[in-house]
């Protein structure tokens, strides 16, 4: 068993329980990233508190035997059992907090989702959901590896439904004459293969790249006669997109800035690009490409309306500033 925690103020019978409470919902699909310490803890104790669990995995007890527990209920029995001091003032942390994930992901039942059941009745509370109650009573014996294979070919794990991956097929992004571009190295770069590998394919329907820019050389690949065809400006402009791509189809022209240490499609770009733009005989789509959700975040209020924005982190998702358009050109 992996080891999650460890508090020397705690027995290790409190700790060894505690870190195979981690190892169960972890192995079940609930996501621990950014749950500090002292939050992986007090989500595993109120994992326990409502298995009734403080000795023996074969204690578990849930929806099977109607057992319901309160949030002050829980925080007693952590108090208890685990060697807290929790304030009963601080039952809201239960349902904000510790157990939200647990609930989410359909571990634990909360009662109050029914809005029929009164103050009073003795099934208010969360609950271990039936299926999961059969689970983790085997946890710790020879049987267990077998009986989670079959727990989660019924339950999707919470990490995936959370990632929300997307069943995309991915059409091929075209570089005429089977052309082989070589990106020189540095993170802008990186993005920019991204863009070609994984952003193309997934959205831009088969579409040609007719322009890539470099670092170190500004211009890495150039389809000159098909820009010229679409009446695109001269090369020679100072504020050419990172990355230009074309659907002959849709008659779609993609104008795509990937932001390592650059600026992203702003109000301002935009503005400049159509002014310049302005015979080109393409619809234009604008799009910003960061490589993760955190990038974004630093430019959010930078980004103009009417474009499109994709992270390289999530990569089968669009964020959409186009009003009650999606992904194509805003006319």
């Amino acid at each position: 068993m992996k080891t999650y925690l460890t508090n020397s103020n705690k027995t290790p019978q409190t700790q060894k329980l505690i870190n195979q409470g981690l190892d169960i919902l972890e192995s079940v699909g609930i996501p621990f990233e950014n749950k500090t310490t002292k939050g992986l803890q007090s989500m595993a104790m109120c994992f326990l508190a409502v298995a009734v669990v403080f000795k023996s995995w074969k204690q578990a007890k849930g929806q099977n035997e109607n057992r319901h527990l309160k949030t002050r209920d829980i925080i007693k029995f952590i108090n208890e059992h685990y060697e807290e001091n929790i304030s009963p003032g601080s039952y809201d942390d239960i349902r904000r907090k510790h157990l939200k994930l647990l609930v989410l992901g359909e571990l634990i039942l909360n009662s109050a989702d029914n809005p029929s059941a009164s103050t009073n009745d003795p099934t208010r509370g969360y609950t271990l959901k039936s299926d999961f109650g059969n689970l983790i009573i085997y946890y710790n014996t020879s049987e267990w590896e077998i009986k989670l294979k079959l727990f989660l070919k019924n339950q999707k794990p919470l990490s995936e439904l959370l990632a929300r991956n997307r069943a995309i097929i991915k059409l091929p992004v075209t570089l005429p004459g089977n052309i082989e571009i070589k990106l020189s190295q540095g993170g802008h770069n990186e993005l920019q293969r991204e863009v070609i590998e994984e952003f193309l394919p997934r959205f831009g329907l088969g579409c040609e790249v007719l322009y890539i820019g470099d670092t170190s050389k500004k211009i890495l690949h150039y389809e000159e006669d098909k820009l010229k065809t679409l009446a695109f400006f001269k090369l020679s402009h100072d504020d050419l997109p990172d990355i230009i791509a074309y659907n002959a189809e849709k008659n779609w022209l993609y104008l795509i800035e990937a932001v390592f240490s650059s600026c992203p499609m702003s109000e301002q770009r935009v503005l400049e690009l159509k002014k310049a733009l302005q015979n080109c005989s393409a619809e234009l789509i604008f799009v910003t490409v960061f490589t993760s959700r955190n990038d974004f975040k630093k430019y959010l209020t930078e980004i103009a309306w009417e474009t499109e924005v994709w992270t390289a982190d999530n990569p089968d998702h669009l964020i959409h500033f186009n009003g009650e358009k999606f992904l194509g050109p805003y006319v």
